[in-house]
């Protein structure tokens, strides 16, 4: 039977995306893995895959199509033998699900009243007929090479059907499955509500005699706002700020880059930063956390997001085990990440995760700010320009020296005062013997 192919959920957070291009047309035969469409999400523009071999009988969707719903039907997909009259003819589901992207974050995304979005189960992988398992023909073919009873499995194509990834992942002589109870479902809670913002409608008979521009939000804007409320109205929100000299790292990082320039390497004061932050969590380890809402998850490696500036938005892409990384290896990633954080094309495994965040405005000649938690993260650093100022030295004296401003936004739920300010230290320590950081 033709097969519906669904707009599919390309990372957690993704609820509608812009059907951007069509690769394939119809008539085109594909096979599982090859690129059929180009996707846009709130983040990045991704290519869509095939997930089992056929022909395209019906494109539903054309190209350049926004605000497509997840899971919308955006295409037919044709078995062998199958007609383009059978595509015709196939009604679009009421319900169906999606195929997952790989790699994709298994937090989830926060449902508009502040809870976790609740997971579809997908439907038992079996045809119309009752007894015959609903399963791609290149599953079937895999299925039969590895011993693997495919009434064992789950599916994770459209309406529940068996495709290659399901078998290649599945243990080699897997069974079938006994028939389980039926579950009895409960209600979820109701979520607090959200204190909602001004009336669109409301504002736009205010400004109504005023000249003005009206500007539709992208994407990518709604979720910024979406997950900015989120954040103010779901965490506590608590600050501690310190002031800390970088002499010593303007000198290093001066006497490194000189000897690095042969490489065409550059190190930046914010490599030096992601460093002292990642090794910091280090030292600290039950600050390098995050709250997985009924328990705090503590994490062994450093996993730092860094804020990256784009048009019309931000990213936060995440450098994954930075304290094991040098700083000339740092700086070529993050340059690598706001690259293509600025082209829209990194994938959702580049800023999905991460425990802890970095915020640097000081290039702006910001002295300092406060940012807002990326949830759920436990902790973001807000960096300040580095000033020269008169401070007092430990023999009383008065000398000028260059000192940058920081201010830690923490989670109260995950991490108290004392333990905030222990971490702080232990950044400023860091970023106050830059050397060390070598060692």
């Amino acid at each position: 039977m033709p097969t519906e192919i669904l707009m599919p959920a390309l990372s957690p957070t993704m609820e509608e995306g812009t059907l951007a291009k069509w690769l394939v047309k119809e008539g085109d035969t594909v096979a599982a893995g090859d690129l059929i469409a180009e996707i846009e999400t709130d983040k990045a523009t991704m290519e869509f895959e095939a997930a089992d071999d056929g022909t395209i009988g019906r494109i539903l969707v054309p190209a350049r199509t926004d605000n497509v719903k997840v899971n919308t039907p955006i295409a037919i997909l044709l078995a062998e033998g199958e007609s383009a009259y059978a595509a015709a003819a196939a009604p679009a589901p009421a319900t169906a699900r999606a195929p997952e992207a790989q790699g994709a974050d298994a937090a989830g995304k926060a449902a508009p009243g502040g809870g976790p979005a609740p997971a579809a189960a997908p439907p038992a992988p079996t045809t119309d007929k009752g007894d015959r398992v609903f399963a791609s023909p290149l599953a079937r073919r895999i299925a039969a090479e590895r011993g693997i009873d495919l009434a064992g499995l789950t599916g994770s194509g459209p309406r529940g059907r068996i495709v290659r990834a399901d078998v290649e992942t599945a243990e080699p002589g897997t069974a079938a499955k006994p028939a389980a109870a039926p579950a009895t479902e409960t209600a979820a809670p109701a979520p607090a509500p959200m204190v909602a913002g001004p009336d669109a409608q409301a504002v736009a008979r205010l400004y109504a005699d005023r000249p003005h521009e009206e500007i539709a939000l992208d994407g990518m804007r709604k979720t910024i706002a979406a997950r900015l409320v989120q954040a103010k109205q779901t965490i506590p929100h608590f600050y501690l700020r310190r002031d800390i000299r970088i002499d010593d790292l303007l000198a290093f990082r001066s006497q490194l880059n000189r000897q690095l320039e042969p490489r065409g390497v550059k190190l930046s004061v914010n490599d030096f930063i992601i460093k002292a932050c990642a090794l910091a969590l280090q030292q600290v380890p039950a600050a390098n956390a995050v709250w997985a809402g009924d328990r705090i998850l503590q994490l062994k490696p450093s996993d730092v997001a860094v804020a990256v500036a784009i048009e019309g938005g931000l990213f936060t892409p995440v450098l994954r085990d930075a304290e094991t990384k040098t700083l000339s290896a740092l700086s070529a990633e993050m340059k690598d990440l706001a690259a293509r954080a600025r082209d829209r094309k990194l994938a959702p495994q580049d800023y999905q995760g991460g425990s802890f965040a970095i915020s640097n405005l000081g290039m702006f000649g910001i002295d300092n700010f406060d940012a807002v938690i990326n949830p759920p993260h436990g902790a973001i650093l807000a960096v300040g320009a580095g000033v020269r100022k008169p401070v007092v030295t430990d023999a009383g004296g008065i000398e000028a020296a260059t000192v940058m401003s920081v201010t830690l936004s923490v989670d109260h739920r995950v991490i108290d005062g004392a333990l905030g300010a222990e971490l702080l230290q232990a950044i400023k320590d860091n970023l106050e013997n830059p050397m060390a950081m070598l060692a």
